[in-house]
């Protein structure tokens, strides 16, 4: 006897056996039970999660001549007949082959006859959409108003191309693709019944590759089989699916975490050097990172892979950093048909998580590895401000002007979120002492005081030691001068750049000649400064 596919061997023949879709079991058992049946009845969904399986066991359930409880007995003839399909009643009709208004025409001249064996006759039209607008119009008034004895039972994929006349006459069900969960369990059924052996993780990956068919997944465990020589093993299945280990996967993640891109681009040469599907192993980097997103939400989600080494991963990478990976990887994945070849833009990808990163010294990380500009063209800037340990007290000090620029460099490497970044902009350091900080801002920020806690936290781990924060608000009425905070500062470095850059066009001789023969105005709104402060080059 011949082989016979594990998708067919085990297609499941009542209701009972079908996983998942219990949404669209329990109506039509009711409605067997209580034979109140509609005509016409519409399965929609993807691929290989059991459109025409139910349709088929629909069919032996509404034929079937010992019905329990609703399900088929699969012992009586008609089941029988229906499982061997020689069933004369249940006509099943490919349309993607049959699309011409002809062939419709010709299946409806015998809707007016009654069943042979049954007591319904069945009409199986499979991926319906394919049918022509002429075809559906035949069938429209027949779908309507069919005889007693007719039921029809519609398949597709693509429900969306079906005209809104078909739609309204059916009873719509959707099947929803499996969980990884589910495909796995019924893995693990089947290789038990088969006793073959399997590993745990081979399963995990097999399922993961189905993509909620469990059609799918069943050829690819016949050809995981096949490969291992009638086991089913975890190194052979990643050869087979091109998918790498969850463990590189980690090593990924650390190197991401760590800002390593000699690591990320090592692991990505060994995974192309072992003939793995490199688009692949972008879209596992992207299911990591929503596992780690789930795990920094909540934290005892169920069915987190590699708990242990995202619960640390999670400690190192803040919410925003993972969120910002996740939506990088997203795009890059989505760009790659865009790429000069997938390698590259995996690694693109990859480096464009690290560049757009948020740093507390964007500018020195830049700069970092040497450019290839001369020192002349680049901008000089301090080295940042090293947090002191927390074994050397802070310095103590009260106000002096030498405050103004140790409170701007703080609160430009602050990670913390844009709100309380505002608000530190926004605020003076007025006194230090030990792990005291005294802060003070003006009334005008009221609506960012609520973040004076989440200001401290930030502090906190910017100096690495604990930090007890006053801030006090200044009133309108007590008629200050204005405070020199980071932003009033910046404003006015910016002002005076401005004004540089319009002194240097205004005295530049090409700018003099052209008002001089052409009577050209200067616009000063239209004078930017330069980064560099090259006053030259305005």
């Amino acid at each position: 006897m011949s082989y016979q596919v594990l998708a067919r061997r085990w297609r499941p023949r009542t209701f009972a056996q079908l996983v998942g879709q219990h949404h669209v079991v329990k109506p039509l058992l009711h409605g067997l039970q209580s034979g109140r049946l509609h005509h016409a009845f519409l399965f929609t969904g993807t691929r290989g999660v059991g459109k025409t399986t139910i349709a088929r066991i629909l069919a032996k359930a509404l034929n079937c001549s010992l019905p329990q409880q609703g399900e088929p007995c699969g012992e009586c003839g008609s089941c029988v007949a229906i499982d061997e399909g020689r069933f004369v009643d249940l006509l099943e009709v490919d349309a993607a082959s049959r699309t011409k208004v002809d062939d419709t025409r010709e299946l409806l001249d015998n809707i007016q006859y009654a069943p042979v064996h049954g007591r319904y006759k069945i009409y199986l039209i499979d991926e319906v959409h394919m049918l022509s607008r002429h075809s559906f119009n035949a069938l429209l008034k027949t779908l309507e108003e069919p005889p007693d004895h007719i039921k029809f039972l519609l398949a597709t994929t693509d429900p969306q191309k079906l005209p809104p006349t078909i739609l309204s006459r059916c009873l719509q069900f959707g099947l929803q693709a499996l969980t990884p969960e589910q495909i796995r369990s019924q893995f693990e059924t089947i290789l038990h019944s088969e006793q073959i052996e399997a590993d745990a993780e081979a399963l995990w990956e097999l399922a993961l590759a189905a993509d909620g068919s469990l059609r799918d997944g069943l050829s690819l465990l016949d050809q995981a089989i096949s490969y291992g020589g009638g086991r089913v093993v975890l190194d052979e299945v990643r050869q087979m699916l091109g998918t790498v280990g969850r463990q590189q996967l980690i090593v990924m993640l650390n190197a991401l975490a760590e800002d390593n891109p000699a690591q990320l681009l090592q692991q990505v040469e060994q995974a192309a050097r072992q003939g793995r599907d490199l688009r692949r192993l972008l879209n596992d980097v992207n299911r990591l990172l929503q596992q780690l997103a789930l795990l920094q939400q909540i934290p005892d989600y169920p069915g987190i892979e590699q708990r242990q080494a995202l619960t640390a991963l999670s400690q190192q990478l803040s919410r925003e950093d993972v969120q910002l990976y996740y939506q990088i990887g997203i795009h890059g994945w989505r760009d790659l048909a865009y790429s000069p070849d997938v390698r590259t833009g995996v690694e693109m990808t990859l480096l464009r998580m690290l560049a757009f990163r948020p740093r507390q010294s964007h500018r020195q990380e830049e700069r970092r590895g040497g450019g290839h500009r001369s020192d002349d063209s680049v901008e000089p800037h301090p080295a940042p401000l090293s947090p002191p340990s927390a074994a050397s007290p802070l310095p103590a000090f009260s106000v002096v002007a030498e405050n103004d620029s140790q409170w701007r460099e703080w609160s430009r490497q602050l990670r913390v979120k844009p709100m309380t970044q505002q608000l530190a902009q926004h605020c003076q350091l007025v006194a230090c002492d030990g792990g005291r900080l005294q802060l003070q801002t003006q009334s005008a920020v009221g609506s960012l005081l609520d973040r004076e806690e989440e200001l401290r936290q930030g502090l906190q781990r910017l100096l690495n030691r604990p930090v007890e924060l006053s801030l006090r608000v200044i009133s309108a009425d007590e008629g200050c001068a204005p405070l020199e905070t980071p932003r009033v500062i910046e404003q006015r470095e910016w002002a005076e750049k401005q004004t540089q850059a319009e002194a240097a066009m205004a005295a530049d001789a090409v700018v003099e000649r052209l008002i001089e023969l052409f009577g050209a105005q200067l616009i000063p709104s239209s004078i930017k400064p330069l980064e560099g402060g090259d006053e030259s080059a305005r």
